[in-house]
């Protein structure tokens, strides 16, 4: 996953709001979202490694994953690390306060190579951050995550977040939503993060919607929950030359109510 943008607690209606897409070499396979037996999530799964880049349980707690980009501060891979995608189902198994959640992560993060992970429902919102190894609550505001930390004003993000913001006003339609995901828009060179890749895949990393070669962005999510807790859950997968793939959409009740923001 390498966009998730959130707007918590903005909307009137829609308490939680999340747009978001993964991006991933297209040979890494992978298998649309469907309910799992267990942790019981909604979720798409890596089928290389078996974890999940985003999910969202039947009482409306969600978990979404993106990894941290700077080779310039010596933040290479480890090859023998295990899978990060084994950290949004672990999140979603066993529900704790997200106080607790940030300590726990604090305790283990150490053991995955630099990620950042937005996790809550309707009710809380928190972050953890492990380059910093540091998590925090969050209030209620238009938040967005690429790979770096949480806000870092990449232009793909600034413009993600003003857009997310704008779409807004058009719920429950989600056209705005999905536009801003398929945004193509690439950066100036100016304006191109440093994180240690060469000029060109910067660039080609630049925009919310990604096509380059043997990678891109391979699904697109879109999660609201309603101030009730009718949740609606879409996505949409794309190919490799980021053509429409396939769709699914999940409705269903979460124990979330929330009063107007």
């Amino acid at each position: 996953m390498c966009l998730i943008l959130v707007a918590w607690r903005v909307h009137p209606d829609y308490p939680l709001v999340l747009a978001a897409n993964r991006d991933e070499l297209h040979a890494r396979a992978a298998a649309p979202a469907a309910w799992w037996r267990e942790p019981p999530m909604l979720a798409g799964r890596d089928l290389t490694a078996g974890g999940a880049w985003l999910g969202v349980t039947r009482s409306g707690q969600f978990a979404a994953l993106t990894n941290y980009r700077e080779l310039n501060a010596g933040g290479i891979p480890r090859p023998d690390a295990p899978s990060r995608g084994a950290i949004v189902p672990q999140t979603l198994a066993d529900p704790v306060r997200a106080s607790e959640r940030l300590q726990q992560l604090q305790r283990t993060s150490s053991r995955y190579n630099a990620f950042n992970l937005l996790f809550g429902d309707a009710g809380s919102l928190a972050v953890y951050e492990s380059a910093r190894r540091q998590g925090r609550l969050l209030g209620p505001g238009v938040y967005g995550l690429s790979n770096h930390l949480l806000d870092t004003p990449w232009p793909k993000v600034v413009g993600a977040k003003a857009a997310l913001a704008a779409g807004l006003t058009h719920l429950p339609d989600q056209q705005a939503l999905l536009q801003l995901l398929r945004d193509e828009v690439r950066a100036d060179d100016a304006q191109l993060p440093r994180t240690g890749l060469s000029v060109e895949w910067e660039r080609l990393l630049s925009s919310a919607f990604i096509r380059a070669p043997g990678y891109g962005t391979r699904c697109s999510t879109i999660l609201l929950i309603d101030r009730d807790g009718h949740a609606c859950f879409s996505e949409w997968t794309w190919d490799q030359a980021g053509a429409p793939a396939g769709r699914v959409e999940y409705r269903f009740e979460t124990s979330t109510r929330s009063a107007s923001p």
